[in-house]
């Protein structure tokens, strides 16, 4: 116990003096941290919903729609196809979830089974009953394209919520076609219900004429120009998607109004390159979610996969705009079908009601470790005063947020910090009654016990992590926070109070320990 290595001295004061500088952004005014210096680190505690309010929302994927649109798809490369390979048909139409389409040759079944397999994506299958031949998705396809459109759509979320500069939101899933989206600290929600709901769908098509007139062909659709509001006849099958976009970034034309540019990768590049080069003095028209935004001409081949999107944008609307390109398309609408707003005053209040639990709970405990074990309590003291500072340190630098739960679990902690010392302090206690020395009873202490503490810490830790893997929402900010302390807390513990109870039994050399 009088040994204490350099090199575990080192350590534990490293890592105090690291959690502390960690620790301090979190305790100073915005505006004093704003002037620090830049290698000062700024990274603060991120408040949780329920402590600085924000918007709560509910959002459910629009799986029939999605479907829908696959399979008008699917219709439309089935035509394609059987078109190219000189096969006639009749009765070609998607309804009840599924594609029909009967030959008028019954010898050609094979032919067009063996054609149609490229119309088949992921969870869809083609059957034949007679000389009708069916498209549609499996019950495995179904449930595989719903799980993966969720997920798309929480990216194209979190994508479009991190470009407004809102830190921390909660995007999970709610069972099988919802999602749940918290926004701290968000001061206008419909904005945030804008960027999320939007589609941003963009497309770019071949226009054959003005729309209106005369029925529409199947491989073509009417679609209003938003300037003039005047329908447009163009081709269904888009030149280039969306997908194939890379980068849009708000910016101005030579006349100084707001347009967008953009950019396209090498897939898109090339794609756009063609239509162009085979199409000059033709328009082709710029499509966002269903409508026409723009329909320039082709002057020359515009080979470089970049370009700029003109309209009655404002400088405003075009940064909006250009900032859910980036984020891209979701793959399904969106639906809100609940909504709460939490707000700052509530989460003050609770903030207070957690400082006041804290303080109660960090006085009582001090009070009782001097009353049970004098200068070891006051050893004991300091190391809990520690493991919060520690815990704080730690919190700003993971980026975790910090809920009322969390609240709870630190005030938890608290008291789970101390248990170690209490298990050390009366095991010494037992050797002194034993008849050991001072010294020699406290290094027995403190190796006896030390299974118990791995035991007890190691258990809360399984525990504790199976929440944060399997809990969502305030569960998981509850998980986090009790991680976090119970790990220092086995620190401080171990080595922190060790750390003084070695100096001090260097320097007096006690012949009774003052318990």
């Amino acid at each position: 116990m009088l040994h204490f290595p350099t090199w575990k001295t080192a350590i534990v004061l490293i890592v105090l003096l690291v959690g502390t500088v960690l620790a301090i952004p979190s305790l100073m005014p915005r505006a004093t941290l704003d002037a620090m210096p830049s290698w000062f680190p700024k990274q603060t505690v991120t408040l949780g919903l329920d402590l600085q309010g924000g918007a709560h929302l509910l959002l459910e994927v629009g799986m029939d729609q999605l479907v829908t649109e696959r399979l008008t798809a699917a219709q439309d490369d089935t035509r394609a196809v059987l078109r190219k390979a000189n096969i006639g048909y009749t009765d070609l139409a998607a309804r009840n979830n599924a594609v029909t389409v009967t030959l008028r040759d019954a010898g050609s079944v094979e032919t067009a089974r063996e054609q149609l397999r490229s119309v088949l994506t992921d969870g869809m299958e083609l059957s034949a009953e007679g000389s009708t031949l069916t498209i549609g998705y499996t019950e495995a396809g179904l449930t595989q394209l719903k799980q993966r459109t969720v997920e798309q759509s929480i990216e194209v979320i979190r994508r479009r919520i991190d470009e407004t500069g809102t830190l921390e939101p909660t995007i999970v899933r709610q069972g099988e076609d919802r999602i749940v989206v918290q926004v701290p600290g968000v001061v206008d929600v419909q904005q945030i219900k804008d960027k999320i709901k939007a589609e941003a769908k963009l497309t770019f098509h071949m226009v054959q004429g003005p729309g209106g007139a005369g029925a529409v062909p199947p491989t073509m659709m009417d679609l209003p120009e938003e300037d003039s509001g005047q329908p447009l006849r163009i081709e269904k099958r888009a030149l280039v998607a969306g997908e194939n976009l890379v980068d849009a970034q708000q910016s101005f034309d030579q006349g100084g109004l707001p347009v967008i540019s953009f950019k396209f990768d090498s897939a898109g590049a090339r794609k756009f390159g063609d239509a162009t080069s085979k199409n000059v003095g033709r328009r082709f028209a710029i499509v966002l979610d269903n409508k026409i935004i723009s329909a320039p001409v082709i002057r020359d081949a515009i080979l470089g996969g970049s370009g700029i999107i003109s309209g009655n944008f404002t400088v405003e609307s075009a940064r909006d705009l250009a900032l859910l390109l980036r984020a891209g398309a979701l793959p399904a609408p969106l639906t809100v079908i609940e909504e709460r707003t939490v707000g700052a005053d509530l989460g003050a209040d609770s903030i207070e009601a957690g400082k006041l639990a804290c303080i109660i709970g960090m006085v009582g405990i001090v009070v009782a470790m001097i009353v049970l074990y004098g200068l070891f309590g006051i050893f004991a003291n300091v190391a809990l005063v520690f493991n919060g500072i520690l815990t704080l340190g730690l919190l700003a630098a993971f980026g975790a947020t910090l809920t009322l739960p969390g609240i709870a679990a630190i005030v938890l902690t608290l008291g789970m910090a101390v248990d170690a010392n209490v298990l050390i302090l009366e095991r010494v206690r037992e050797e002194v009654r034993n008849g050991r020395s001072a010294i020699t009873a406290m290094e027995f202490g403190y190796r006896e016990a030390l299974g118990t503490i791995v035991d007890s810490h190691v258990t809360t830790l399984i525990s504790t992590l199976l929440l944060f893997l399997l809990g969502s929402g305030p569960i998981k900010g509850f998980a986090v926070a009790l991680l976090i302390g119970v790990s220092i807390s086995l620190f401080t513990a171990l080595m922190v109070t060790q750390l003084m109870t070695s100096v001090w039994l260097r320097r007096t050399r006690p012949k009774v320990l003052p318990l």
